[in-house]
């Protein structure tokens, strides 16, 4: 890659730490930028190589929250646990699962992520405890380990939102703080993914780890920007970032 290509590649890393710090969805950005912008190397080094730079912003950006927010530990933590296992077995079945196959099933999903925001706006804006039983307490430590760490491992963008959605509507969360548990979480999926993409030596180190400093720089910027402005602005970049997945999603699958 010229020089040209890695500034390019270490802008797109810094906007993707902003967004997945916010909300979740940076590879939105990042691993497109990866494919366009290094065409010769393989999908698979693409994805290893999203997941280095993406590991170094959420884990900076959870260390953010973790000082200024109130992430729900007892529920982060275990599932953290559960979804290093089971993100590495998304990526272990990333080249026996076709994802064109899974995109009209995500576009679905996203676009009742997207209702329910529009057609809830209480959603997310303040906690509301009420709602945490010890069923739905499992439920958000299980749904994000399994469902959407496998998810992760497997395909990848749009984890944090996914993340995000299911905090505020199991456990009565605020986007703030459904962000800060979304970030624990999603450090660990990185991980999970990481550790196969590593055994396998797909990871592209040199580009990977420059866009890391990037991502990182961008991930500290969103979360006190999360923070500072709260449960409103974070609600305003998540229904942005869904629409952007939908269109992303739907031009890949039927445009393309």
């Amino acid at each position: 890659m010229d020089v040209e290509q890695v500034c390019l590649l270490l802008l797109a890393a810094l906007a993707a730490g902003w967004v997945d710090a916010v909300v979740g969805g940076g590879g939105l950005i990042q691993l497109p930028a990866l494919m366009l912008l290094n065409p010769g190397a393989p999908v698979a080094s693409a994805l290893a190589t999203n997941k280095l730079a993406s590991i170094a912003g959420t884990s900076s950006a959870a260390v953010a929250y973790l000082r200024k927010a109130k992430p729900d530990l007892p529920v982060a933590l275990p599932g953290a646990g559960i979804a290093v296992a089971g993100a590495a077995g998304g990526a272990l079945c990333a080249a026996a699962i076709s994802s064109a196959a899974l995109k009209p099933i995500i576009m679905v999903v996203l676009l009742a992520v997207a209702a329910i925001v529009v057609l809830k706006p209480d959603l997310g804006r303040v906690p509301r405890p009420v709602l945490r039983t010890r069923r739905r307490t499992a439920a958000a430590v299980l749904v994000p380990g399994l469902a959407i760490a496998f998810y992760d491992g497997l395909i990848g963008p749009g984890t944090g939102t996914f993340l995000v959605i299911t905090f505020t509507t199991l456990l009565g969360t605020d986007f703030v703080n459904a962000s800060a548990n979304a970030k624990i979480i999603n450090t660990a999926t990185n991980l999970g993914a990481l550790l196969v993409f590593g055994m396998q030596g797909q990871i592209l180190w040199a580009i990977g780890l420059a866009m890391a400093v990037c991502n990182i720089v961008g991930a500290q910027a969103g979360a006190r920007m999360a923070i500072n402005r709260g449960a409103g602005f974070v609600r305003a970049v998540l229904l942005v970032v869904v629409v952007a997945l939908v269109i992303k999603m739907g031009y890949e699958q039927f445009l393309a």
